[in-house]
């Protein structure tokens, strides 16, 4: 049986929904600071982190993790 309270369940996925949210906003931005920038050094920098970002978008997509567990996905939920 599980001891938290209804609301936390509630709160989880809302709050991992944010999180991706944000990622893929932040991605989206680093693309475009990219493709503007005229400096080479920084079109590797941005794409560097764009890259990074993006595996751990998609590594939350597989793993997610609470207090004291990680779980494993299979299937994509809503």
């Amino acid at each position: 049986m599980n001891s938290e309270p209804m609301d936390l369940n509630i709160q989880r996925p809302k709050r991992r929904n944010n999180v991706l949210s944000t990622l893929n906003m932040t991605i989206e931005v680093l693309n475009l600071a990219k493709e503007v920038s005229s400096i080479t050094p920084a079109k590797a920098a941005f794409g560097s982190v764009s890259a990074i970002l993006v595996v751990i978008r998609v590594l939350s997509f597989l793993f997610y993790f609470d207090e004291f567990r990680a779980h494993m996905c299979v299937g994509l939920n809503d």
